[in-house]
C-alpha cells in the first residue's frame, strides 16, 4: 500500500472498470489501482465523480482534500472500528488522570530530548559565531531544565505548560539550521504562514498528521482521544500527540534539508491570501501567542504547485529512509505503525509504560 498524491490546478478522477483515472486540464490522465493505494491525497481544484467516490468507499481509501496552497480542507474517511472493547479501555484511561498523565509525560519527554538532540547537532556544526552558540547553548540547558520538570509534573496543564515553552526555545534556534539568506524564520508562524520556511514546516506537519492518523485509524484506536491534547470537537488529539516525537526526525530534518540543499527555490513560494477554514490547528502550534483565527484578508507565503510536488517529493523519501530503531533498521513509515502498536499495547495493559521514538 502507498501513499498517492495528485497534485494539480485543475483536472478529474473518475472511473473505469475497477480503476481510477486522472485527467488532467490538457487532457493527459494517469492510471490508478485502488488496491495498492493506502491514502490518497488531493491537492488543487479537482473534481471527482459519483463512481469514483463509489470505488473509494469499495476499497475504503482514506482521501484527504487540500487547497491549491496545500491546507488542510477535509478528509474522507469511513465507518469506526468494531473493536469497541479496545475503545472503552482507551476513554478508561483518558478519564484517569494519573494514567492519561503518566503517557502525557512520554510524550512529552520524547519529544524534548529529541529537540535536544537537534539543538546540539545545530549548535555543533552550525555555530561558529559566539553569540548564536551562547544562545543555543542557553536554550540547550533551559530545555534539560524543563525536561527534568515533566519528569516530576504532577498536574496535565502544567505539562502542557512545559510543552509549549520547550517548543518556543526550540524554535528559536531552529533559524540557525538554514543556510540560504532566503530561507526566513524568525519565529513559528501559521494561519497564514508568514515566511517560506513556515510555509514549508506547516504542510510538512500536515502531511505527517496524516500518516500517523491513518496508523491510528488501523489500529482501531480512537484517534479523538489522546493524553496529551485535550479532547475537542472535531479534534484528532491522538494523532496530534503521536506525531509529536516525529515533528523533528522526520518534518524539521526534511525541511532544512530542502532549503540548505537548493531544492527549494525562491520561485518555488508565491503570496497569496489566506482562505478561512483550510487549516487544521496542530499540537503546540494552538499555544504560540498568536491569533488561531486570521481574517480571509490577511495574507500568507505559500508554496507553489511545483513546491508542493518536490516537498511531498522529500518527505516520501523520508518515510522510506531506514533508521536504527531498536536493535534492527527500520523505515520511518514503519517505526510510525510500531509507535501506535505500542501505544495499543499501553492501552491494553500489555506493555507497562509508552516510550517515544527518540533519534540521535
Amino acid at each position: 500500500m502507498i501513499s498517492v498524491y495528485i497534485v494539480s490546478k485543475t483536472g478529474k478522477i473518475s472511473k473505469k472498470s475497477e480503476t481510477l483515472v486522472f485527467t488532467r486540464s490538457d487532457g493527459t490522465s494517469t492510471v490508478l489501482f485502488p488496491f495498492k493505494i493506502g491514502i490518497l491525497f488531493i491537492t488543487g481544484k479537482i473534481s471527482v465523480s459519483g463512481e469514483a467516490l463509489a470505488i473509494f468507499s469499495k476499497y475504503k481509501i482514506p482521501v484527504v482534500f487540500m487547497s491549491g496552497n496545500g491546507r488542510f480542507l477535509s478528509k474522507l474517511v469511513y465507518g469506526d472500528s468494531k473493536n469497541v472493547f479496545l475503545r472503552q479501555k482507551q476513554y478508561a484511561i483518558s478519564e484517569s488522570p494519573e494514567k492519561s498523565l503518566g503517557i502525557a509525560r512520554s510524550v512529552v519527554i520524547g519529544k524534548i530530548r529529541n529537540q535536544i538532540s537537534f539543538m546540539q547537532r545545530i549548535k555543533r556544526k552550525n555555530l561558529s559565531d559566539v553569540a548564536g552558540s551562547r544562545v543555543a547553548a542557553e536554550n540547550i540547558e533551559t530545555l534539560k531544565s524543563i525536561l527534568r520538570k515533566v519528569s516530576a509534573c504532577s498536574d496535565a496543564e502544567t505539562l502542557r505548560g512545559y510543552e509549549g515553552l520547550s517548543a518556543k526555545k526550540y524554535y528559536e534556534i531552529l533559524g540557525f539550521n538554514l543556510i540560504p539568506p532566503w530561507a526566513s524564520f524568525p519565529k513559528r508562524s501559521r494561519n497564514p504562514p508568514e515566511t517560506n520556511v513556515n510555509a514549508v514546516l506547516g504542510f510538512l506537519y500536515t502531511l505527517l498528521s496524516y500518516r500517523v492518523e491513518s496508523a491510528v485509524e488501523s489500529t482501531g484506536l480512537d484517534v479523538m482521544v489522546g493524553t496529551l491534547h485535550t479532547c475537542d470537537y472535531g479534534r484528532n488529539s491522538l494523532a496530534y500527540d503521536l506525531m509529536e516525537e516525529f515533528r523533528i526526525p522526520i518534518a524539521d530534518t526534511v525541511c532544512c534539508s530542502l532549503f540548505n540543499l537548493n531544492i527549494l527555490s525562491q520561485e518555488d513560494f508565491r503570496t497569496a491570501p489566506f482562505e478561512d477554514g483550510e487549516d487544521e490547528t496542530f499540537s503546540s502550534d494552538a499555544r504560540e501567542e498568536q491569533n488561531p483565527c486570521r481574517r480571509s484578508s490577511q495574507k500568507g507565503i505559500f508554496l507553489t504547485e511545483n513546491g508542493i510536488k518536490k516537498v511531498i517529493k522529500a518527505f516520501e523519501e523520508k518515510m522510506e529512509s531506514e533508521v536504527l530503531y531498536f536493535d534492527s533498521k527500520l523505515s520511518f513509515g514503519e517505526i510510525i505503525v510500531r509507535q501506535v502498536l505500542l501505544y495499543k499495547k499501553v492501552i491494553t495493559g500489555e506493555e507497562p509504560e509508552y516510550k517515544a521514538f527518540y533519534f540521535k
